[in-house]
């Protein structure tokens, strides 16, 4: 689920967000993609109901589709609807795909989604170029992170 201190440009909402991206990868470039849902997929996303943490991205046949992104079922929609996990298609230009897939090439980067977000009534989620993090990478990321709320505490007690 989204939290409210995460960055977000004015006239966008934040309807889903990727915490642990930032924690398990290093991610290198991030690129803004349209999506391709089904009309109760759209309204279970506007409710929140979208869970990015085990979706990854991946290029197949020249398209890159979203995969294991769970948008849970819409309340109000009929009971035997689409399956909540299927691959879903995500639209980027042509050179951004040739880009990317140039990238993915090389060994140890990956395509992590780290938000979904509306933007001007379009549903929008962005991919990273990631690589991996070693377990000396995330204890020192988990340190930093300490050491920045430790001096949050001390600044706001002044």
């Amino acid at each position: 689920m989204a939290k409210k201190n995460d960055k977000q440009e004015p006239g966008t909402k934040l309807l889903a967000s990727n915490r642990s991206a930032s924690f398990e990868y290093h991610l290198l470039k991030r690129f803004e993609a349209g999506i391709v849902l089904t009309g109760t997929e759209v309204k279970s996303a506007r409710e929140g109901r979208v869970n990015l943490k085990e979706a990854y991205a991946r290029i197949q046949a020249g398209e890159v589709f979203l995969h294991q992104a769970h948008f849970s079922p819409y309340s109000h929609a009929p009971v035997d609807e689409i399956d909540p996990v299927r691959p879903r298609k995500l639209l980027l230009h042509a050179y951004e795909i040739r880009k990317l897939t140039k990238e993915t090439g090389t060994s140890g980067v990956t395509l992590v989604p780290t938000r979904l977000y509306l933007k001007q009534g379009k549903i929008k989620i962005e991919i990273a170029l990631a690589r991996g993090k070693r377990s000396y990478d995330k204890r020192e990321s988990t340190k930093r992170r300490e050491i920045e709320r430790e001096m949050a505490r001390a600044k706001s007690v002044r």
